[in-house]
């Protein structure tokens, strides 16, 4: 473009962008009629970015998406949508609402309360997460009522999808093919919108999952080192992989991981220390045969690379930024090493364990890349609540990961998004930007195709013309067409973090 033409441009754009401003918009309350003017948007089908646009979004639902003309917009004639209520996005970017499909609500930590499930809930929502798949509630009758209680727009929370463990509560007592099968129908008849299944026997797994096609509950396995592996996913036909134990345990020629003669696999620092030892050997050739037999049965891997980062870098993992005004006291006393509390394993450990660690990810993040040139669909979950990591700070910090595992930004924002949507089954109405989808968005203050940080609630500093700048964070979180402030957000967690220090202090 001719540099007189460039110039004219961009004070058409500065035009555009004045003429607009927020205006009319309550923190919490869904208006009839929203306008988000001036988007940058980022889809969640992987295309590039496109603006300016302007998105009508009527209730819950956008209805029609307006390229605008920055010239005819300088001359009052483009055609813009009316809107009293209205969201200035100009110099911001706009995606789709982050998935998190690997979450557990929690509202205490070993014994020790959250003050509830407001903390774990505003949490995902700053970090700009919209919707959430739980993995494993603190009780399923819980789990459902949160979840209603979210879509009919009664407490400030994502989107809820619960799939309750399998052999937790009534589960526990499964210990035959037809009792899985019957346990299936009973958490259909519950209401559950799928199931987690852990380590589990072929037979058993074999029926609950048939039986959970039937009915029509989708199946997220996570895979350990143990009887059933990805080999069992492919043929059973699950729905999503989580983490990442049972691919390369897949892939061993003697089929099972050569581990010392005192190695006890419930002692969990033994479990994780030799975790660290599992991808090296795995057998390339064996693992392309894995990987390929994962895309033709349509299995999708959740990979939640966030939440084993403390492995190989337990210092960074333990003083992370946000822990200073963010983390609650009872969840720090949790990530604390101790057998008692899950995930808590870090007793003895080495540099040693960590550089074993260090190559684990670099094969583990090469097995993801060539996953998805296999035409494979690649997940966004931070399992957070365990590992010093935190809920939804887990699940930008899994983006940076996509990102060192060789995945351009606007992909990884499809992994959390559009990717996210399909293997939950909501890909009709979800993680796309595009009329006739639920209004589930975020303004975003700083541009994540070049700085994946600006995600982050609260926001981090950014460079522009050359000087850092701070930057908000989702500056908005549009969840089923609810408007959060993010600031906002971040500031009433700070007064729950801060309440519960002195409260803790006090004791």
């Amino acid at each position: 473009m001719h540099r007189i033409a460039r110039a004219a441009l961009a004070v058409a754009l500065t035009a555009v962008a004045a003429a607009a401003q927020t205006k009319g918009v309550t923190h919490g309350t869904r208006p009839q009629r929203l306008v988000i003017r001036n988007a940058m948007i980022v889809d969640g089908n992987g295309t590039p970015a496109r603006g300016p646009i302007d998105i009508v979004i009527e209730g819950n639902t956008i209805v029609e998406l307006v390229a605008i003309d920055p010239v005819s917009a300088n001359r009052g004639t483009a055609r813009r949508p009316a809107g009293d209520v209205q969201i200035d996005a100009a110099g911001k970017f706009v995606l789709p609402g982050l998935i998190n499909a690997h979450t557990h609500m929690q509202s205490n930590r070993s014994g020790q309360s959250l003050d509830g499930f407001d903390y774990y809930m505003k949490l995902q929502l700053a970090n700009g997460i919209t919707t959430v798949r739980e993995v494993g509630a603190e009780n399923t009758k819980g789990s459902l009522d949160l979840r209603d209680k979210s879509a009919k727009g009664e407490i400030v929370a994502p989107r809820i999808l619960s799939y309750p463990m399998f052999f937790a509560e009534d589960g526990r007592n499964v210990k035959t093919p037809e009792q899985a099968r019957a346990h299936v129908r009973q958490m259909k008849a519950a209401g559950v919108d799928g199931i987690k299944i852990t380590g589990i026997d072929r037979d058993l797994m074999e029926a609950m999952e048939d039986e959970a096609h039937k009915v029509g509950l989708p199946i997220a396995h996570h895979t350990g080192v143990e009887e059933t592996n990805a080999w069992d996913d492919i043929k059973f036909g699950t729905r999503s992989i989580e983490h990442w134990y049972g691919i390369p345990d897949a892939a061993i020629p003697d089929l099972r991981q050569h581990f010392p003669s005192n190695y006890n696999y419930l002692n969990e620092t033994d479990r994780f220390r030799w975790a660290g030892r599992l991808w090296r050997e795995a057998d390339p050739k064996l693992l392309d045969e894995v990987l390929t037999g994962m895309v033709k049965a349509n299995v999708s891997w959740v990979p939640t690379l966030d939440i084993y980062e403390a492995s190989r870098d337990l210092q960074r993992a333990q003083n992370q930024p946000w822990f200073k005004d963010l983390l609650h006291p009872s969840l720090a006393n949790y990530f604390k090493p101790d057998p008692a509390n899950h995930g808590s394993y870090f007793i003895g450990w080495s540099s040693t364990d960590e550089v074993y660690w260090k190559e684990n990810y670099a094969i583990w993040m090469g097995a993801l890349r060539d996953f998805e040139r296999k035409g494979g669909t690649i997940g966004c979950g931070d399992d957070a609540g365990f590992i010093y990591e935190m809920y939804g700070f887990g699940l930008i910090r899994e983006m940076e990961l996509h990102q060192e595992a060789g995945f351009s930004p606007i992909k990884i924002i499809q992994h959390c998004t559009g990717n996210n949507a399909k293997i939950l089954g909501m890909e009709s109405k979800l993680g796309r930007i595009k009329a006739g989808w639920l209004a589930d968005l975020i303004v975003v203050d700083g541009n994540p195709l070049e700085d994946i940080k600006v995600l982050y609630a609260g926001g981090t500093g950014a460079i522009k013309d050359g000087k850092e700048v701070k930057t908000n964070g989702a500056e908005w979180i549009i969840k089923d067409g609810i408007p959060y402030n993010g600031p906002r957000l971040v500031g009433e967690l700070r007064d729950i973090v801060a309440k519960a220090k002195a409260k803790a202090g006090s004791k």
